[in-house]
């Protein structure tokens, strides 16, 4: 019984080890791989995508806009050459914008002087005594109103000096309420953002400051020693040779001294 106990208590020197598992890299979690850096050239596609996105919410959320064109034409009289008509046309597209002019249009169209002169523009051509007066609104029919308050105005007040000038302004045509809006779509108002966009981003591109080192850039670069100076060296050689000062100075050196 003695023997059984002491062979049961003795433990095996070598124990069998049991294999090791193998870790499966399947079950186990993969690592995230470290997001590189974007492109040095992302403000380029960031900024033609911002002005896009703007140009066309603007062209959606704003008001379409109409304009109506009215013609006048300087026609002079029997003494007056057709030159001084076309110098006249000139300044008479001049003076369709101004207050006087304004005034006799303002209880036709509707709406006071000072906001008459902001809907309103008149042009002329060097080559013909024609006047374009031009009214804008966000109402077809306004607009067209407009453009004739101000066309009659300004005839009106210039036929009354013709007995002085020669020269007379006649309506050519009248302005009709337009059906097509002539503010830009919202396809040409992105359009222009997009433009706008990728120069700006092409501008912050040539202005922008040097590129930064990455830390590996800066790791694999050898490190640069400092720069040998034979100028420097034989000035420290020839410094080192003199003596200390309280030294007392060689025989040789004194003998050169005198």
């Amino acid at each position: 019984m003695a023997d059984t106990a002491a062979k049961k208590s003795e433990k095996p020197k070598n124990p069998e080890k049991k294999p090791e598992r193998k870790a499966d890299h399947r079950s186990g979690k993969r690592p995230r791989r470290r997001l590189g850096r974007p492109p040095v050239w992302w403000p380029l596609p960031a900024c033609a995508v911002l002005g896009l996105a703007a140009g066309g919410a603007y062209g959606v959320l704003k008001a379409p806009e109409y304009a109506a064109t009215s013609y006048v034409v300087a026609v002079p009289d029997d003494t007056t050459e057709p030159a001084t008509a076309l110098g006249f046309a000139q300044a008479y597209a001049r003076i369709a914008t101004s207050s006087s002019t304004l005034a006799y249009a303002q209880p036709r169209a509707g709406i006071t002087a000072r906001e008459l002169r902001t809907h309103v523009r008149a042009e002329t051509s060097p080559e013909s005594p024609m006047i374009a007066i031009t009214g804008t609104s966000k109402s077809p029919a306004e607009a067209a109103d407009i453009a004739n308050a101000v066309a009659d105005a300004l005839s009106l007040s210039s036929n009354q000096a013709a007995k002085n000038t020669g020269v007379q302004l006649l309506l050519f045509n009248q302005a009709v309420a337009p059906t097509d809006p002539a503010s830009p779509s919202a396809a040409i108002s992105g359009a222009v953002g997009l433009c706008a966009g990728g120069l700006l981003g092409g501008l912050w591109l040539l202005a922008r400051p040097g590129r930064a080192r990455r830390p590996e850039e800066v790791a694999a670069a050898p490190a640069a020693g400092p720069v040998a100076d034979p100028v420097a060296e034989h000035v420290a050689e020839e410094y080192a040779t003199l003596p200390a000062q309280g030294e007392p100075a060689s025989a040789k050196e004194k003998e050169s001294v005198r």
